[in-house]
């Protein structure tokens, strides 16, 4: 294995030949020349990664008969021929990777017998033809990517036969047709990419049925109709929305609203008409939108989102105002013609008998709802009263010294009303309560698949019972989970300043470098007491800015740490099958779909990445898609100088600056491509702390100790 260097030359011609080699990993080197032909000579090659070199040249045959390979990974090189046909002679092969290559052809029928084949990626490359309805016997594939290439004709309906595909990239082709109803019994899809075809026909209302979907990717194609009001129920939607440069008409869906973790909404270039949706007041995570070339109309709603955007995300919208295209004005030109005054009188006797009869029939009904309620026995919604006195012991499984009951948080929140409603995300609503004795404490509601029993999960119930335990200054206290008629509510410690996200990237951030360095400090230590301390050790899964939060002096307390396990577990379908937010998943996850305290690792570097570059962590395409390839790239084409640093941030002291670089370093061992190259959290601490002693020597005095229990 000697991937990842800067090797150069050819490979040896008979690598393999006198060998018993099993792996061999020369990915991401300099290497020119063919792949030698006897690599596999011996019958023993299990895993061939020879990705982003490059060679040239035909797969040899003796690579495509080796009867013991799984693995051939060969992306990013300028090989050519056609796909092999017998590599699916290959029983265990269960990875095909030959994106950014030259390679041309169909996709021959044979390609069906490969039975074990989980990925199958092709971008990139000259593929023609049609795609062979014999993809659909591939029963294990989870990761289909043909885009970028030429492809033709119609998406075979057996397709979507493939029940365990989580990622589907058909974008860049020349598809046309419909897109077949059967997309929407792909239960376990995150992915769907199928921009820039030219796909027709309406959009069919059983995508919103993928319920764990994070990205969708229609725009570039000839889509026609409404947008289905079903896409609102897509509640894991997270990285885009994108229905550009279609046909669309109609309103846009107020359902659209219900996408809480929505980050991207391209509308543009339709015939959308009416209004934009309030419901978007509900998009908290929204960082772009696009509704220009629309025949939109009314006032932009006063959303702080909508109202900072450019102007060229609302441009030619004949009938849309406000915002920042100015104000609403009523048109100056002239009114409609005045009928004669024999029929304005009919006209407004008409009106006058309708209005009469409308309000004749309301006053009915209030009078009758008024009489109902009078005569009807006071109840409380959901309160303890409710139920025998013998059960309300079970309605709050541990909480804090103080205790307070169901009762009083319905009372606190005014039986959970919107009001009182300060975050949203994938694991539930949060809401601030003030208790009586005066505590203030974080409500999160989660949505229960058990409506009606009062039996919770045992395994469920342990987990939070061991969450609940946890005490330490930078983790955010879990006080108590209650279960009472079908209300999850999770009771956490209140932080006033909310999360580090919303701070950051807020219209007015004032947070200076010694402020930044010691909420990374001190998230740091309160996750390395979650891997290295705590028994049995707990990995975090969802680690991003939005889950660190901040009390009134400003530091850091980790917050929903283990919760996406418990989310995840069989009772409840609220959470994505992704463990993470995108732009913070570690590379590898998405080939094992495990987690490891190293993928904790590589999100806490994105956040390190956040507080120093001031960027989210998601980027547009063009500069890399996300941040830590922004931040590579830039330190490719610039090094590593402070132009990459926010701007935000006081610049101008020599040793400060120095220290910001130094961090800028650790976040980029953190983000490390291999998990191996990552370094543990509680070495993390250790080199945050010694890189303070050396540059900027902030006084930590008050978080030095990474095991410090509260």
């Amino acid at each position: 294995q000697l991937f990842d260097n800067s090797l150069t030359g050819t490979i040896p011609r008979k690598l393999g030949a006198y060998s018993l080699l099993w792996v061999v990993d020369l990915s991401n080197n300099q290497l020119t020349g063919r792949i030698p032909r006897h690599l596999c000579h011996n019958l023993n090659l299990m895993f061939l990664n020879l990705g982003t070199n490059k060679l040239t040249g035909n797969i040899p045959s003796g690579v495509t008969n080796c009867l013991p390979l799984v693995q051939l990974l060969l992306t990013g090189n300028s090989l050519t021929g056609s796909l092999p046909s017998n590599l699916c002679k290959l029983v265990n092969l269960s990875a095909i990777e030959l994106g950014q290559n030259n390679f041309r052809g169909p996709i021959q029928a044979e390609i069906g017998n490969c039975k074990a084949l989980q990925r199958l990626h092709l971008h990139y490359n000259y593929f023609t033809s049609e795609l062979p309805r014999e993809i659909g016997n591939l029963s294990q594939l989870a990761s289909f990517n043909i885009s970028s290439n030429s492809f033709i004709g119609r998406i075979p309906p057996e397709l979507f036969n493939c029940k365990m595909l989580q990622r589907l990239d058909l974008s860049r082709n020349r598809f046309t047709g419909n897109l077949p109803g059967e997309i929407g019994a792909l239960s376990q899809l995150e992915l769907l990419k199928l921009s820039d075809n030219d796909l027709s026909g309406i959009i069919p209302p059983e995508l919103g049925n993928l319920i764990r979907l994070t990205e969708l990717q229609m725009g570039g194609n000839s889509f026609s109709g409404n947008i289905p009001a079903a896409l609102g129920s897509l509640s894991g939607l997270q990285i885009a929305l994108n229905l550009s440069y279609n046909n669309l008409s109609g309103v846009i869906p107020q359902e659209l609203g219900n996408l809480v973790l929505l980050e991207y909404l391209m509308l543009n270039n339709n015939h959308l008409s009416g209004e934009i949706p309030g419901s978007f007041a509900n998009l908290p995570s929204l960082f772009g939108y696009n509704f220009s070339y629309n025949d939109l109309t009314g006032p932009i709603p006063s959303l702080p989102r909508l109202n900072n955007m450019a102007i060229s995300s609302f441009i030619e919208n004949r009938g849309l105002c406000g915002g920042p295209l100015g104000g609403c004005n009523p048109p100056l030109s002239s009114s409609p013609p005045v009928p004669d005054t024999k029929d304005k009188q009919i006209r407004l006797g008409k009106l006058v008998a309708i209005i009469a009869a409308t309000i004749g029939g309301v006053s009915l009904v209030l009078i009758a709802v008024i009489i109902y309620f009078m005569r009807r026995p006071v109840r409380t919604v959901a309160t303890l009263e409710e139920k025998p006195p013998t059960t309300q012991v079970s309605d709050i499984y541990f909480s804090p010294k103080e205790g307070f009951t169901f009762r009083d948080l319905v009372a606190a929140t005014e039986n959970f009303n919107e009001s009182f409603v300060v975050g949203r995300g994938a694991c539930g609503t949060v809401y601030k309560a003030v208790l009586p004795s005066g505590q203030a404490v974080a409500v999160k509601k989660l949505a229960s698949q058990r409506e009606g029993n009062n039996n919770v999960d045992n395994s469920f119930r342990a987990e939070i019972l061991t969450l609940g335990n946890i005490r330490h200054r930078n983790i955010v206290k879990l006080y108590g989970f209650c279960y009472h008629q079908g209300s999850n509510l999770l009771l956490y410690e209140y932080m006033s300043r909310g999360s580090l996200g919303e701070l950051l990237y807020g219209t007015s951030c004032h947070l200076d470098w010694r402020t930044r360095f010691l909420i990374a400090l001190g998230a740091a230590q309160g996750l390395a007491y979650l891997h290295h301390d705590c028994k049995p050790r707990i990995f975090h899964r969802d680690i991003k800015s939005n889950n660190i939060l901040l009390n009134e002096k400003f530091e850091a307390r980790v917050g929903d740490f283990g919760l996406a396990k418990v989310m995840d577990m069989p009772q409840t379908k609220s959470m994505s099958a992704i463990a993470g937010s995108y732009g913070y998943i570690a590379p590898e996850y998405a080939y094992t779909m495990k987690v490891t305290e190293k993928c904790d690792i590589y999100s806490y570097g994105v956040v390190l990445l956040e507080l120093l570059t001031g960027r989210t962590p998601v980027q547009p395409l063009d500069q890399g898609g996300d941040l830590v390839t922004w931040v590579r790239h830039y330190i490719r084409d610039h090094s590593l100088s402070p132009g990459m640093l926010d701007s935000r941030l006081n610049q101008r002291d020599e040793r400060t600056v120095c220290h910001m670089l130094t961090v800028m370093k650790i976040a980029l061992i953190c983000t490390s491509m291999s998990p191996s190259d990552r370094p543990t959290m509680r070495e993390v601490v250790l080199m945050l702390i010694e890189s303070n002693q050396r540059g900027s020597r902030f006084d930590i005095s008050s978080s030095h100790d990474t095991d410090r229990i509260e």
